[in-house]
């Protein structure tokens, strides 16, 4: 699974905001079944920042918000995540993929 959360950053707050970002990551990092992350900055509008991570699947993601550790350090700062779905499967050649169905409601 891939989790893509793109952030509104003032310029004021960018060095506090990349801090945090950064330790959110790791903290993330630190959980099991987390693959890999990263985090950018979008090229035409340097106020938009961008946290990707992969996950071995979606429990491995909720198991992990659930973690003390990433509830102290990464949701206050993901909870800043422009509001948009952020889940997404993986799409290879020949893999089914999942319920086209929304989970929402």
């Amino acid at each position: 699974m891939i989790v893509v959360s793109r952030f509104r950053v003032s310029e004021a707050e960018v060095g506090a905001f990349r801090d945090d970002l950064q330790r959110a990551r790791e903290a993330l990092a630190r959980q099991p079944g987390y693959l890999s992350g990263r985090i950018g900055r979008n090229v035409d509008d340097p106020g938009l920042w961008l946290l990707t991570t992969e996950w071995a699947g979606p429990g491995a993601y909720r198991r992990a918000l659930s973690s003390y550790d990433v509830k102290l350090t990464a949701v206050p700062i993901l909870s800043r995540a422009v509001d948009e779905p952020s889940a997404y499967e993986p799409v290879e050649p020949g893999v089914a993929l999942n319920d086209p169905h929304s989970r929402g409601s």
